[in-house]
């Protein structure tokens, strides 16, 4: 099953580590770090708009991390 996340882009369920609140898990420095090295290391997606949340996966080894305009509890309510 597949998770749409916006900006016509959809994720594999299975390879959902987590959905994360952008404007609540961005006030601690070690999230800052973790995403700073993702788009460092090319593993972020980045949305158009202004992102509300982020999915980070795992998926064959690699880890991604997609930023996303919906809301985490929107996306959490898609998972199910």
């Amino acid at each position: 099953m597949y998770l749409p996340i916006g900006n016509d882009m959809s994720v594999r369920s299975s390879a959902v580590v987590g959905i994360f609140d952008m404007d609540n898990t961005t006030t601690s420095k070690r999230t800052r770090d973790f995403l700073l090295k993702a788009q460092k290391e090319g593993q972020l997606v980045s949305c158009d708009d202004l992102p509300k949340s982020y999915i980070v996966t795992v998926e064959y080894g690699m880890t991604r991390v997609y930023e996303s305009t919906l809301a985490s509890t929107t996306l959490e309510k898609r998972m199910k």
